[in-house]
């Protein structure tokens, strides 16, 4: 990939990626919801490598059904 992963802000961003392919989105995604990049303390939140914030585990994996067409991407 030649764009770092902190450059997408939301999940949503990486899912409506219009040149990624569905693969890396996945990998993105899955990498974001791994319990390596929880926050202590905070099991609902991950915070990837370089993010700037932590990022609800809720909306990782509503981007990633969204990749399944189960829902449409929407941000709350």
């Amino acid at each position: 990939m030649s764009q770092p992963v902190s450059r997408y802000l939301h999940p949503f961003d990486v899912a409506e990626h219009p040149t990624l392919e569905p693969e890396v989105k996945r990998a993105i995604l899955a990498s974001w919801a791994s319990d390596r990049v929880a926050v202590e303390g905070a099991p609902a939140l991950r915070k990837p490598p370089g993010a700037r914030q932590p990022v609800p585990i809720d909306d990782i994996l509503a981007a990633l059904r969204s990749l399944d067409g189960a829902q449409p991407p929407t941000l709350q």
